[in-house]
């Protein structure tokens, strides 16, 4: 049995969490002959592609060495989600007075109390990812650290384990970049920005990327004094200009302070307060100090340990490197999330884990490149984007059309005082969608329209075929719609329709 984990603080939400994901008295079973399938990590790629295997009657094992429900349940989607709700609401509740409504004093955010929810909530889902779950499903969950100790044997808790197939799901972690005294300092990640139970009154967030201006929003509203540092001209820097532009605005008007192209020349103590010493394109120097810092400026993959070597996977620093069909370089082991894919999100965890489970266990022929996958950054508003990229689409030699509609002309937009737009990009002279952006306060579930859409080969000619309920926000996608269909009517095709017309009187 592995070492047991802590969770801080210690409160009863977080033993309730640990009893689950991690119970402090659970005994790993002993093998009993080969399994069909061992999955590396208990994440959501390895949480799929055990009970997947082992709810089709194949002989399954599931190996984490910390907590089941991996960064996902426990430092990633499900606690960052919980303080969105309440930046949100806060931020709702104090623009209630532009809506006509009178609220008397000023609302205040107890910082205490918003992480108690969270972590209660935290502790609500947990059974969902629990070790008793899975060994109900039918998987043999060992808790403890995995080694290869050969091409088709693993090690954990002193037991050697053999399989047919595995795969590798163990995930990443945030990266520390190479800042002059970053490592002398106490600075925050998502591995542990969850733990606090004290607001920090000045808050340095390094990086602008979605984790970065999630949560340096949230704890701006919470009532920190926040300032984003990132290197690159624009934050989001992989998202659509305009899109970016949108959320910087909200960023702004929430009062982060933004600075942006700037290089972080060193980070010191003093007392209790961290001082950033800040070096701009120009070679000047400014000192920004705070309580705390929160690094947000990639990640890395989890391979240290595993003894990839031994068991023939090669890997490169940006994880376990597989072909389209998630194999590794041994032909029996496969890789699945973060530890091997470029879109880092849990939804598609999931779903390469799908695709390891038709490969490894029958002879599928799925292929990661064939999933539509969509994504989105949850600020206020959201950005959600699916497909290509205008430049991604020009490096592949694809000529597109891109069609906008911005939330101005709509008119639940406009009754709801939201800004925002839906960018749709077209293969030139077609309605073949090949990529979109929506920025707007509910984006993310917009986005799974023209996600569904693309999955199925549907274009915009389709899509303004759909009855779309008066008043919403999707709205401004059926209009796309409509812009498609107007460049069918032709100058000679419009010729043609007035002779039918004057024919026909």
């Amino acid at each position: 049995m592995s070492d047991t984990v802590e969770m801080l603080p210690n409160d009863e939400h977080n033993q309730k969490l640990i009893a689950n994901v991690h119970p402090p008295d659970w005994t790993n079973p002993k093998p009993d002959g080969r399994y069909n399938i061992v999955a590396i990590g208990g994440g959501t790629a390895g949480l799929v592609t055990a009970a997947g295997a082992a709810g089709l009657g194949a002989k399954a094992a599931l190996i984490e060495k910390n907590m089941l429900g991996g960064d996902c349940l426990n430092v990633g989607c499900v606690p960052s989600k919980a303080l969105l709700r309440v930046a949100k609401a806060y931020a709702e509740v104090r623009g209630a007075g532009d809506l006509g409504i009178r609220t008397g004093s000023e609302p205040r955010v107890d910082f205490p109390a918003v992480m108690e929810r969270m972590r209660r909530l935290r502790a609500k889902i947990a059974p969902h990812d629990s070790a008793q779950r899975f060994r109900d499903l039918g998987v043999d969950v060992y808790l403890g650290e995995a080694k290869f100790v050969g091409r088709n044997k693993v090690e954990v808790d002193g037991r050697v384990i053999e399989f047919s197939k595995a795969c590798i799901a163990t995930g990443g972690r945030a990266a520390a970049p190479p800042i002059p005294g970053l490592g002398d300092i106490e600075y925050l990640t998502n591995e542990t920005l969850f733990e606090l139970t004290e607001l920090p009154k000045d808050l340095i967030v390094i990086g602008a990327g979605p984790i970065g201006c999630e949560m340096a929003q949230s704890f701006r509203r919470f009532g920190s004094n926040v300032t984003i540092l990132e290197m690159a001209s624009r934050i989001l820097i992989k998202e659509d200009e305009d899109a970016g532009e949108i959320v910087r605005a909200a960023l702004v008007a929430d009062g982060i302070q933004l600075e942006l192209g700037v290089k972080i020349a060193s980070l010191k103590k003093r007392g209790a307060r961290v001082i950033a010493t800040l070096e701009t394109a120009d070679g000047n120097q400014t000192a920004l100090e705070a309580d705390r810092v929160l690094v947000a400026a990639g990640r890395k993959p989890n391979v240290e340990g595993l003894g990839l070597e031994v068991a023939g996977v090669a890997c490169t620093k940006h994880g376990v490197t597989v072909d389209d069909r998630l194999r590794t370089s041994n032909p029996n082991i496969f890789a699945a999330g973060d530890i091997c894919s470029q879109y880092q999100f849990t939804h598609t965890a999931d779903a390469l884990a799908r695709i390891v489970i038709g490969n490894a266990l029958f002879p599928g022929r799925g292929k990661a490149s064939a999933l539509t996958v969509p994504w989105a950054t949850y600020t206020d508003p959201e950005i959600a984007h699916v497909g290509l990229y205008p430049g991604e689409a020009k490096e592949r030699g694809i000529e597109i059309d891109t069609y906008t509609e911005d939330f101005s002309h709509v008119d639940r937009a406009i009754l709801d005082e939201e800004n925002g737009l839906v960018k749709i990009h077209v293969r030139k002279g077609t309605d073949k969608i090949v990529g979109a952006t929506i920025v707007a306060k509910h984006a993310g579930d917009l986005i799974s329209e023209i996600t569904v859409a693309m999955a199925a080969g549907a274009g915009l000619g389709t899509i303004a075929k759909a009855i779309h309920p008066y008043p919403t926000q999707a709205e401004a996608i059926k209009r796309l719609g409509d812009a498609y269909n107007r460049t069918r009517l032709t100058p000679f095709v419009k010729s043609l329709f007035e002779k039918w017309f004057s024919f026909t009187r």
